[in-house]
């Protein structure tokens, strides 16, 4: 059970909107809103204009300094945001400088920058940190525009201008208010009102979070001045950012993979916090379906190595997310802030002149509103064994949640054509011993392929976008037969899940995705006496003498290769892989550190361990392999019978 604080209860009243008015509110709205224009107009008209609003009021951010006692995270944390907030002192502010098609850099730094010194001078009192704060948010006024062909640019510009605005607008000079402030409905807020700069409204991945919850930020924080304005933009964001919200279903998980779940999902939360504190109410939104269980979301996600099971165009390195604080107070779960604390320390004492001068975790301070005294060691309630039942599945299986050697499998099902989708369907990441041992490389750098003029957003068959060696199925740990691409309308589905620790496995039919290859294809992975990792493959319809590659890429050093066993080792960290099926398959090493192509980006301290296999003239293949976490002379899996993938279970 989280406690609450004196102080935590009074900030909980305005951050988190538990008040006994918002709360009265919430039970008159379901999901999706249905509320009308004129209704919502309502709700804006009764609006208080006083300000600071926007997530937290004048007397809530006074309450802050008092919050920190006591607290060494709080502390730290603050201590960082002061930090941060004296360095940008001697740091120019940002300009109009695209990167290729986009401002986005530009547009996450003024957001980085506004939060972190209007923060620092709501702990402080320091009348400095208000004007560098103003300083920043003039430069990004006079830009001739904020990019909205690129429409995230013009979001995230508007959430750090409607905060450095909201909650520095008694400390702003005249001038400089209605300079920013009409900056803000110009260049962001009426845009899609007005102009053509609105493909981007329907959107059912993270650009319609991120964009209506940047735009719903500014239109609250100018709502005095622009009262029919901060209506239909409310009303425009919730009758349409649960088009993005359905990625939460059933179960929380995320199409997206866990780093756009960070992007996406934190706007969100802002957008349902900006409602709370300002108008009073989120309408219904927060009880879309998966929303209360996605703040575990990113704990599944995460192996006890600390990297993410990163599938889509994501990174592994996970880092401290503010809104999980928000949803472990939200929903009573302190569980799901299992490493935050540790996570968010470790970035407080990162901060450096090019730490604070960066758009990294630019939301970070925002977590300040939302730490509450909790147990340090809660129960942990998150389930070992784990499918998302979702639109992309996957499947995680992990031997515990406290033993940091514990071994942890994740297991990717689906499509490629999903958005920001990769062929890497049947692909699996593998940690054991605290370290990673089958990786997935992530994403390719978007602007490095744009400015080649390749197309990396098309998802035809023959697009651009599966010559690039991260993207296809070559550069996953998964299948490939006769070299060919998976198929991109192809759809994986789940069929099978057990979570009895007994045999604990997922099955994924990859039929459709080898479509013209194979007859069908299905990939189990299993969970062997919560340790050792069991992949298996059956292939039918193979055209006899195809060649079918099994491949794992992984940061671990192979020992010599050539037979049906291979050590791998991270510093005293040891893996053996031994190929069970077929008999006399051997594994080989595959450079994947160098580039393939011009367009690749290297790979440094990787490799693929691989073998082949030919199919034999009834079509029929079976390929198993077993992962020990251990040395290759402590192997015992020589023996182990294969058991057809229909009697798993059984």
């Amino acid at each position: 059970m989280i406690r609450i604080s004196a102080v935590g209860r009074f900030l909980a009243a305005g951050a988190l909107s538990v008040s006994l008015a918002a709360a009265a509110d919430r039970p008159a709205f379901e999901y999706p809103p249905a509320i009308s224009l004129e209704e919502v107009q309502q709700w804006v008209d009764k609006a208080p204009a006083g300000h600071p609003r926007l997530l937290a009021s004048r007397a809530e951010l006074a309450a802050l300094r008092a919050s920190l006692q006591g607290d060494p995270l709080r502390q730290a944390l603050a201590g960082a945001v002061i930090k941060q907030a004296n360095l940008l002192e001697e740091i120019p502010p940002i300009e109009r400088t695209l990167q290729g098609r986009r401002l986005l850099g530009e547009s996450r730094r003024c957001v980085k920058r506004t939060a972190v010194l209007a923060m620092a001078y709501h702990l402080t009192g320091d009348k400095r940190h208000a004007r560098r704060c103003q300083q920043e948010m003039l430069a990004a006024a006079r830009f001739s525009d904020w990019n909205p062909s690129h429409f995230l640019d013009v979001a995230e510009m508007t959430f750090g201008m409607a905060i450095g605005y909201d909650w520095l607008y008694g400390e702003l000079d005249g001038a400089a208010r209605e300079e920013i402030r009409k900056a803000i409905v110009e260049k962001g807020v009426a845009l899609p009102f007005e102009t053509r700069h609105n493909g981007w409204v329907r959107s059912r991945n993270n650009w319609g979070q991120v964009c209506h919850g940047g735009l719903t930020a500014g239109a609250l924080a100018v709502l005095e001045d622009e009262r029919q304005l901060a209506a239909r933009t409310v009303h425009n964001a919730l009758h349409n950012v649960p088009r993005s919200m359905q990625a939460f279903a059933p179960k929380g998980s995320y199409p997206e993979g866990p780093g756009y779940w960070s992007y996406g999902t934190s706007y969100n939360v802002l957008l349902i916090a900006a409602l709370e504190s300002v108008l009073g109410s989120d309408f219904g939104l927060s009880k879309a379906p998966g929303f209360r269980e996605t703040g575990g979301y990113p704990s599944l996600a995460c192996g006890p190595s600390g990297l993410f099971f990163n599938y889509a165009d994501g990174g592994a390195r996970r880092g401290p997310e503010a809104c999980l604080f928000w949803f472990a107070a939200r929903f009573d779960r302190p569980d799901w802030l299992l490493g935050e604390r540790r996570r968010v320390l470790d970035e407080a004492s990162r901060v450096d002149a090019g730490y604070a001068a960066s758009g990294g975790n630019r939301l970070l301070p925002f977590a300040l509103l939302w730490i509450r005294d909790g147990d340090d060691d809660p129960a942990i309630r998150m389930p070992l064994d784990w499918q998302s039942g979702s639109q992309t599945p996957i499947a995680i299986h992990r031997g515990s949640w406290t033993d940091p050697d514990a071994t942890y499998v994740g297991l990717k099902a689906g499509s490629p054509s999903a958005s920001h989708g990769q062929m890497d369907i049947g692909s699996f990441v593998l940690d054991s011993q605290g370290v990673r041992w089958a990786l997935d490389l992530g994403a390719e750098g978007y602007h490095r392929i744009e400015a080649r003029g390749m197309n990396l957003w098309s998802q035809a068959q023959n697009s651009d976008r599966w010559k690039i060696f991260r993207q296809s199925n070559e550069g996953h740990n998964t299948l490939v037969i006769d070299g060919q691409l998976q198929k991109v309308s192809g759809n994986a589905p789940i069929v099978a899940f057990s979570d009895d620790r007994a045999f604990p496995h997922s099955i994924v039919d990859m039929t459709a995705v080898y479509e013209g290859q194979a007859g069908s294809a299905r990939r189990g992975v299993a969970l062997l006496d919560s340790r050792d990792v069991l992949i298996q493959d059956q292939l039918t319809g193979l055209k006899p003498g195809s060649r079918v590659r099994w491949g794992m890429i992984t940061p671990g050093k192979p020992a010599r290769a050539g037979a049906a066993a291979i050590e791998l080792g991270q510093g005293r960290a040891r893996l053996t892989l031994t190929i069970l099926a077929p008999r006399e398959a051997v594994w080989r090493t595959i450079d994947t550190a160098r580039p393939r192509n011009d367009w690749d980006s290297p790979n440094r301290g990787t490799s693929m361990i691989a073998f082949e296999a030919a199919a034999p003239d009834s079509g029929e293949l079976t390929l198993a392999v077993v992962a020990e976490p251990g040395a290759q002379e402590n192997a015992s899996r020589s023996s182990f019978q294969i058991v057809p993938l229909e009697n798993w279970g059984k």
